[in-house]
């Protein structure tokens, strides 16, 4: 088995409307608005002169809009994975944080303690279980792919995820890093799974954007 770290370009997909208005997305199936679609072009257009090994994608559509210029350019097929899906958020999917603090505001003031161990009702992930999940699925990858360049397009609390692995930060308290939509994100990733951080966040290719 090879000892080299596998090289990781992680992409947040494009913006939806649900992220313009601030809602809590989830695992709905939500697609790209129209700035979202010319972010993935931009996306495409910016890695087009980088080449990668395999393409991966969260299942979501977001994700796959997100990924397909970037697949044309590549000339590569896409993989889509579940495992790289946001965070089940339950009984809050769907909604502004407005309307979760009127309908919902003792679920709401429990979730915002960040007690990594808390899942709300509607079939939630706690954030240590979200954690394992994506983290095992990246790492996982590394090991199918050990000393390959990987392009993997997925979501800000799978990249929060990832930022807290890398920093040994706790799962507790709010989020601290950037995360802008098509923003990318290069990591290392070493055989014992650790993560390094090589860039984090770059959006240049999509600030000019309306």
């Amino acid at each position: 088995m090879s000892t080299s770290p596998t090289e990781l370009l992680l992409i947040r997909h494009g913006e939806t409307d649900w992220n313009r208005r601030q809602s809590f997305q989830g695992q709905i199936d939500v697609p790209l608005n129209e700035r979202g679609l010319a972010q993935a072009l931009r996306v495409g257009e910016r890695l087009a002169g980088e080449r990668f090994d395999a393409l991966v994608a969260s299942d979501l559509i977001r994700t796959r809009q997100t990924a397909a210029p970037l697949a044309e350019a590549q000339r590569l097929a896409p993989a889509f994975s579940a495992e790289l899906r946001e965070q089940a958020f339950g009984i809050l999917e769907g909604l502004s944080f407005d309307d979760i603090k009127v309908r919902h505001p003792d679920e709401f003031a429990l979730w915002a303690r960040h007690d990594p161990d808390y899942a709300l009702p509607g079939g939630a992930e706690s954030r240590r279980r979200f954690h394992e999940r994506v983290i095992g699925a990246l790492q996982a990858l590394g090991h199918q792919h050990p000393g390959a360049r990987l392009a993997v397009v997925t979501h800000g609390g799978v990249l929060d995820m990832v930022w807290r692995s890398a920093r040994n930060l706790p799962l507790t308290g709010p989020r601290e890093c950037p995360i802008p939509n098509a923003g990318l994100n290069r990591l290392r990733l070493a055989p014992d799974g650790r993560f390094e951080i090589l860039a984090w966040g770059e959006d240049a290719h999509v600030r000019d954007l309306a």
